[in-house]
């Protein structure tokens, strides 16, 4: 998993959720030793982009029990298709390498945060 910098009014900050690829994704997400919540998402994809920052706080609040991965669909298309992807922001939650929880679309901080505690 790599991290990205982003620059902020703060100056530069790593983020708190990591990227991932098709290439990457059976190490980053199948073979990891705790849950794993997949942001399906694209650069042109506004939803996507809206709920980012929500994605951001609750990696930085919940990074010891869940980690949160993006993969860029127009990047990698492989996985998506192996997923089933047709619409984004897309996300879903594995556990044990299993697919265990699904959600389309942008949701409120507190609906996602909601969902994870449900679904691990």
């Amino acid at each position: 998993m790599k991290r990205d910098i982003a620059r902020t009014a703060m100056g530069w900050v790593t983020m708190a959720t990591s990227k991932t690829t098709d290439t990457d994704f059976s190490a980053d997400v199948l073979q990891s030793d705790r849950p794993v919540l997949v942001d399906f998402w694209a650069e042109w994809c506004g939803p996507c982009k809206a709920i980012g920052p929500a994605l951001e706080e609750i990696s930085d609040d919940k990074g010891d029990s869940i980690s949160i991965v993006k993969l860029n669909i127009d990047e990698n298309p492989l996985t998506p298709q192996k997923y089933n992807v047709r619409g984004i922001p897309t996300l879903l939650i594995f556990k044990d390498g299993e697919v265990v929880a699904e959600k389309m679309g942008a949701l409120p901080k507190s609906q996602l945060e909601d969902w994870i505690n449900q679904s691990v």
